[in-house]
């Protein structure tokens, strides 16, 4: 409910955030929560929230490496980026802590793919890891099941 709140915020406040438009009508497969437009460019939004408080960082499902490899294939503008907030709770009251707000790409992050549900897990704080595009494909091909067996048919 949290994300839903940040995307919805930022479309009613567009104009104080120096943004064009804002998109949230996404459908429930899709990797990203939003589009905002902005100088002529469209950035592709996925809304984290997490527990600021936690004093042990744990890895959390980002991405089913097969909709994120098929979706980097077919469109070469695609970037997703993801925003994770950090939240406080304070009995019924939410509050942001900015401190802890993270902007990353999945294709910087340290790559693992969980073997169970074939998903990229990772830390919100990570040091990037700088590749390229098609370095970022061939370790997601290398690292999941699924599209192994399908670059596998295709030969």
């Amino acid at each position: 409910m949290v994300e839903q709140v940040i995307t919805q915020q930022t479309k009613f406040r567009k104009n104080e955030l120096g943004i064009d438009d804002v998109n949230f009508d996404m459908p429930d497969t899709c990797l990203h929560d939003c589009e905002i437009y902005a100088d002529g460019k469209v950035y592709y939004i996925n809304v984290k929230a997490h527990n600021a408080d936690s004093k042990k960082q744990s890895k959390n499902d980002i991405s089913a490496v097969e909709r994120l490899f098929m979706q980097y294939t077919a469109n070469p503008e695609y970037n997703l980026i993801y925003a994770a907030f950090g939240i406080l709770f304070d009995d019924i009251t939410i509050k942001f802590d900015l401190d802890d707000t993270l902007i990353f790409s999945p294709q910087f992050l340290p790559i693992y793919v969980n073997p169970r549900n074939d998903k990229i897990q990772a830390y919100y704080k990570h040091e990037p890891i700088l590749r390229t595009r098609k370095e970022f494909l061939e370790i997601l091909q290398q690292s999941s099941k699924n599209i192994i067996l399908q670059a596998k048919d295709k030969k």
